[in-house]
This record gives C-alpha cells, structure tokens and sequence, in this order.
C-alpha cells in the first residue's frame, strides 16, 4: 500500500511517501498530492520509506518534475532508498529531480546545519492519501 502525509513549512511542503509505487494508483496519488501544492516554493518528496519505484511510478515523478520546473517549483527527492536512488539517478540529469540529503532539506528550509535537525518529521501528519 502507497501513502502519503504532508507537512507545511511556510512555502516548502514536505511529502513523506511510503510503501510502494509500481500501480497507476499510488501513481495518480502522488500526482494529486504534489500538485495540490501549487502554491509551494518548494516540494521535498521524503521517499526513505518507499519499497519500490517502479515504471508507472518513475514516469510520473519525471512527469512532476516537469511540472514543478515549469511552475519555478524546487522539486526534491530525500534519502531515497539504493534501489529507488539508482532509479531516479538515471534520469535525474534531463529530469531536473534533484536528489536531496538532510543538508540540502536544511538549507531549503532555511535551518543551519548546527541544529538538531535530523531530517523531515514523520510525527506530524497533516493530510494523508492512501492509494
């Protein structure tokens, strides 16, 4: 089963995605939870806790990373898992999908590095989609 929670941070939404996308429906999910965030100056997709990204799942985040970048939207992948990275690595280059470590979140949140922050929260959940 895919979900997804969703955390506000002023103009940055922070999607924590788990489980697996590999079905049209998960897919579809994760399109409506990213661009139901229109108005964000940047979206970090947290994926460490996906299972499997796979065909229908990868076109739609090259999909979405189009749609961000023609919006003027930061799109960020973080701490995805090996398989899931190696994945989004081959097509990050043309796609513009960044992909995201905790430095890169904390700076796109405007936190310094010498903070406690050890990442997206995954306590406080928002919004929650199911597919």
């Amino acid at each position: 089963m895919f979900s997804i929670q969703v955390e506000r941070f002023g103009d940055v939404a922070v999607l924590h995605c788990g489980g697996r996308i590999v079905q049209d429906e998960a897919a579809f999910g994760l399109r409506d939870a990213v661009r139901r965030q229109r108005n964000a100056r940047a979206i970090v997709l947290d994926l460490s806790d996906i299972e499997s990204l796979e065909g229908g799942g990868l076109g739609m985040l090259l999909s979405l990373g189009k749609w961000t970048r023609d919006r003027g939207i930061v799109l960020q992948a973080y701490e995805p898992p090996a398989r899931v990275r190696r994945s989004l690595e081959r097509f990050r280059n043309t796609e513009n999908i960044e992909i995201a470590g905790t430095l890169e979140v904390a700076a796109l949140l405007g936190l310094y590095a010498g903070s406690s922050w050890a990442g997206p929260s995954k306590a406080a959940c928002f919004t929650h989609v199911a597919a």
